[in-house]
């Protein structure tokens, strides 16, 4: 069963070099510049966020789901300058299965530095010591090899490739999905 305990108290959670913490409507700006960014919204297959009241009305559906109880969504927060760097999230959660899928960016400028593999680290612990995940889900566009290496070095194994399953920008998209079980899962 999910730990419903995590619906009630907003978890906030740190990791060596990051803080996680609720959205707030004033890291609107930030999404905005993650959101209209050309390198992150290549692989997004999802509209940018042409003015900050997109990133505002982003924030509060997220909000609005946390409420529901239907998905956990962390602003990624650099501890040493206190700067907003990036989001993560569990979104569709399955609780029947036991299972969510999980989305998240980073600002360009720290990619490449370690920040996604030790936020999807700390967050996947979460999940399966914390929130009672027994498999994670994330849905990736084929093109995006980064996001690919880094959940296969994570333990991540693809499930399965859809062919255009996904319509997007007037035209059909293919989807690659891998999961993570609990039970594979090597930095627990």
């Amino acid at each position: 069963m999910i730990n419903d305990i995590y619906f009630q108290d907003f978890p906030q959670l740190e990791s060596e070099r990051l803080i996680f913490r609720k959205f707030i409507i004033s890291d609107a700006s930030d999404i905005q510049s993650i959101r209209t960014d050309k390198d992150v919204m290549k692989y997004m297959d999802s509209n940018p966020h042409t003015t900050l009241q997109d990133s505002k009305n982003f924030i509060s559906k997220n909000i609005e789901t946390y409420k529901k109880g239907n998905g956990l969504f962390w602003a990624i927060i650099e501890k040493s300058t206190n700067t907003f760097i990036g989001d993560f999230s569990y979104w569709r959660i399955l609780r029947e299965n036991h299972r969510a899928e999980i989305g998240y960016t980073l600002k360009p400028q720290f990619w490449g530095k370690g920040f996604m593999k030790e936020t999807i680290i700390e967050l996947i612990k979460f999940g399966f010591n914390n929130l009672n995940l027994h498999s994670i889900e994330a849905n990736v566009n084929p093109e995006n090899e980064s996001s690919k290496k880094l959940l296969h070095r994570l333990g991540f194994r693809k499930e399965g490739y859809f062919k255009e399953n996904y319509y997007f920008d007037g035209k059909y998209l293919d989807s690659e999905i891998f999961s993570l079980l609990e039970v594979d899962f090597k930095h627990s």
